[in-house]
Order: structure tokens, then C-alpha cells, then sequence
């Protein structure tokens, strides 16, 4: 990184140079000038102060990598007890459509134990290798094996481009990958594009989902990325099973771990918002959280999930696993029907791949309306009590 390199013996008044900085990073420490990490790079002490007090230092120019080396995009296969989670198959039809960009294949990464029959459903599904992992100390996810051995692949394949699950294993696993090789991730991405030169184009909201940041590893490999649950198409399956079953051994990988699973207690399994089909989504159009019960009561007539915005969570209205957007959860519903909800880009980006969006708001102007198919607009509490009225009508 570029730097600022400060030479106190050129400085002849220390008060005077302290105060060049607008933003406070120049300070004085045992008779010496340092800066510290509120330097905006701004160059006002260089040139303000004394010649030669402070020099700019620009980056060291990086030595660049042999992109020709690193080929295929990887897909990391996120299971519990070889039972893979669809956000794989999701990658897999993201990884297809990069590779056939630049002319690589199509691999995935199975590490877990008696997981060979589970890994032929990945053939189905585009994957032209599937490298698996099988061993009796790979059973349970630890995050210390699963890194090492994913480690160990990298080095004899040397992947292109990784693509990695936004699941609570794949945001602790890919990171561990990304400060082994010293190369960049960024997560959550919502576009992925490849480059003709290999790189990978990672698009994700960035502060607050105001602007859409556009992210490249220009001279690093592999590149990484996560994708959450629902934001990519999953390929259709194909009747047949094209591609090979790789079969890796774990002979020379160090497995030790001062990691010991002790006992594994089910999580008792609940509906999600994520897996729902119909969602009826409420925002600060309500009043109270009383008035909830009339959103909650039009959901059940309808067999759909409750959800919210992030200010009813932050307000104790609902619970966080309720919560629709890039703080929440991402979902992909056949109609979600939006109340009292102004469609503000954070809420939007969680939710404006579902199939229907039907949105109730006031406010002819709210942004909800360019994301919805179909509005209504009018207040919440005259719109839903005579919608609840017409449906147990039977109109």
C-alpha cells in the first residue's frame, strides 16, 4: 500500500507540522512525527510542510502471476451428512456459464465422509469433475481439516476462480482460503462475470446498498467469492450423469486439530422465510406491533411466511430470522406481497428476484413500485382488512 514516509530531523516546528493535517492522523510520539491510520493520503503535509518532512511512497509495483497456470472454476459442495445444500446447485449453473467464457471446466470440491453416492447428483447438474474427499476424520466440519484439505486441492489444481456458498460453513471457510493464498474474496456478491483474461467480476452493494461496487483480483489467484442462497438460477438436472467422480486421498494432508467434537444435538427445524413460496412482508407502514396480527392473519389465509424490514427487527417488532434484505435473508418467493413497505435498495436487493411482487403503500412515489409487478396505493389498514374480507369471501 502507498505510504507516508516522515522525516522528523527536517522539521523545525513540530506544533505547526501536527496541525498541516485536516484530519488529525499526524501525531508526535518520543520527540518523533508518526501517522496514524486516519491518513486520507491527502498530501498536505507534503506539500505544506518543510521539503523533504514528508515523502509519499507510491506502491511497490506487485510481480504480475502467470494467470495461464490457474484454470477451471471451482464450486465448494456445502453439505450436512452428504446431503448437499441447493445454493451448490445454484453455483454450479453460475460456474457454468463463467467457464464456457474463457473455455475452462467446471470442478467441485466434496470433503466430508461416506459422501461418494452423494457426489454423482453433482454430475447431473454440469459439473465436469467432481473431486471428493472421502475419509472417516472429515465427518464433521472443521473449519481447520476443511481449510487444509481444501488448501492441499488448490495447490495440485490450481483453480481459476472458487465459488463458495454464503452459508454460516462457507463465510467461515472461505476466508481461511483467502488467507492461505493471500488473495482477495468478496462476499455476497449478487452479479459474478468473468473477463476474457481470466479475471473474475464481482458485483455486490456496497455502503448500505447505495452504489452496486464492482470488485477484480487482477494479480492474485485463485479468486473468491460467495453468493447467497437464492440469488443465482440453479440448472435444470439432466437425466444423465456427464462428468468424472474424482477420488482424492488425504495421505500427506495434516489432519491433526486441537478442534474435538464432543456431542452434535439437531437443530430443531423450523420454516424459513428463505424456502417459502408466498411471503407477505410488512415495513413501517404499520403503526404498532399490534397491528401486525392483521398482516399475520392475511399470511395464514394464504399459507405464506411473515416477514419484515430491518427497522421492525431493530424496533423489537419481529425476530432477525424474519428480516428481508442485505442484513437479512435473501429470498426468491413465487409472489411476495409487500405492506406499508417503502422498497428502500437494501430491502429490494434481498428480495426483487421473486417471481410477483404485489406492493401496498401510500406513497405513489415509493420506490417499491419500480420493483413491483403489480401496487395499490392506499394506506395498509383500509387496503388489508378488505383484502382479508374478499379471500374469506372466497373472491
Amino acid at each position: 500500500m502507498p505510504k507516508l514516509v516522515i522525516d522528523t530531523s527536517k522539521i523545525t516546528d513540530v506544533p505547526a507540522f501536527l496541525k498541516l493535517c485536516p484530519f488529525g492522523a499526524l501525531y508526535e510520539k518520543d520527540g518523533k512525527v508518526d501517522v496514524s491510520a486516519a491518513c486520507k493520503m491527502c498530501r498536505i503535509c507534503v506539500k505544506k510542510g518543510p521539503a523533504g518532512a514528508a515523502t509519499f511512497v507510491e506502491d511497490e509495483k506487485k510481480p504480475e502471476i502467470n494467470k495461464s497456470e490457474w484454470n477451471g472454476v471451482v464450486v465448494y459442495v456445502d453439505h450436512e451428512d452428504g446431503k448437499i445444500h441447493p445454493v451448490t446447485l445454484e453455483l454450479l449453473g453460475k460456474a457454468r456459464e463463467l467457464a464456457d467464457k474463457i473455455g475452462h471446466k467446471v470442478y467441485s470440491v466434496f470433503i466430508g465422509s461416506g459422501i461418494k453416492n452423494a457426489a454423482e447428483e453433482l454430475l447431473h447438474y454440469g459439473c465436469d469433475k467432481v473431486f471428493v474427499y472421502d475419509d472417516p476424520a472429515l465427518k464433521h466440519y472443521i473449519p481447520e481439516l476443511y481449510t487444509t484439505v481444501f488448501e492441499s486441492y488448490i495447490k495440485s489444481n490450481k483453480p481459476c476462480a472458487i465459488l463458495v456458498g454464503a452459508t454460516t460453513t462457507g463465510r467461515e471457510l472461505a476466508p481461511r482460503i483467502a488467507a492461505r493464498f493471500k488473495t482477495g474474496l468478496t462476499a455476497d456478491c449478487t452479479i459474478l462475470d468473468m473477463a476474457e483474461n481470466t479475471d473474475l467480476i464481482q458485483i455486490r452493494p456496497a455502503f448500505g446498498g447505495n452504489i452496486m461496487a464492482q470488485i477484480v483480483c487482477p494479480n492474485n489467484r485463485p479468486q473468491l467469492a460467495t453468493v447467497r442462497y437464492k440469488v443465482m438460477n440453479a440448472p435444470e438436472r439432466s437425466a444423465e450423469a456427464k462428468g468424472e467422480i474424482v477420488p482424492c486421498s488425504v495421505d500427506g494432508i495434516d489432519l491433526s486439530t486441537t478442534t474435538k467434537i464432543l456431542d452434535i444435538k439437531p437443530k430443531e427445524k423450523v420454516k424459513t422465510i428463505e424456502s417459502a413460496d408466498v411471503i407477505v412482508a410488512v415495513g413501517r407502514g404499520f403503526k404498532t406491533k399490534e397491528d401486525i396480527a392483521m398482516a399475520k392473519e392475511l399470511a395464514d389465509l394464504i399459507g405464506a411466511e411473515l416477514a419484515c424490514t430491518r427497522p421492525l427487527v431493530e424496533g423489537g417488532w419481529m425476530d432477525a430470522k424474519h428480516q428481508i434484505g442485505l442484513s437479512g435473508r435473501t429470498v426468491r418467493p413465487k409472489l411476495i406481497i409487500c405492506l406499508g413497505i417503502s422498497g428502500a435498495v437494501q430491502f429490494a436487493a434481498g428480495m426483487n428476484n421473486s417471481d410477483v411482487i404485489f406492493a401496498v403503500n401510500s406513497d405513489e412515489n415509493a420506490p417499491i413500485f419500480k420493483v413491483a409487478n403489480y401496487g395499490v396505493v392506499g394506506d395498509v389498514y383500509d387496503i388489508v382488512p378488505k383484502l382479508i374480507a374478499n379471500i374469506k369471501e372466497g373472491k
